[in-house]
């Protein structure tokens, strides 16, 4: 975990950009001591927003399922997938 001042971003803007690419890791700006804002490459970024979003997806499944949603079987997912796949080089 890197921790800088939050002048750092104006002051070594091609630095934290480095450390950020390099590390895959935000950098923590703080402001007085406080912690203020997290900075982080893109590529980072959307991989966390992936993360969340499939955890997300996956707490909605495991939900259904205590609500007593029935599953639906790999074989029909998969006959389900190569029916949009044929649909959409069709089109």
């Amino acid at each position: 975990m890197t921790i800088k001042p939050y002048k750092a971003i104006k002051n070594n803007y091609n630095e934290i950009v480095e450390i950020c690419k390099n590390t895959h890791e935000p950098v923590f700006l703080t402001n007085n001591g406080e912690g203020d804002l997290v900075v982080m490459d893109i590529e980072t970024y959307n991989k966390r927003e992936a993360a969340l979003d499939l955890r997300e997806q996956l707490t909605e499944v495991d939900e259904q399922r205590k609500r007593g949603v029935q599953d639906i079987p790999a074989s029909e997912v998969s006959r389900r997938m190569r029916m949009a796949i044929k649909e959409s080089v069709n089109v």
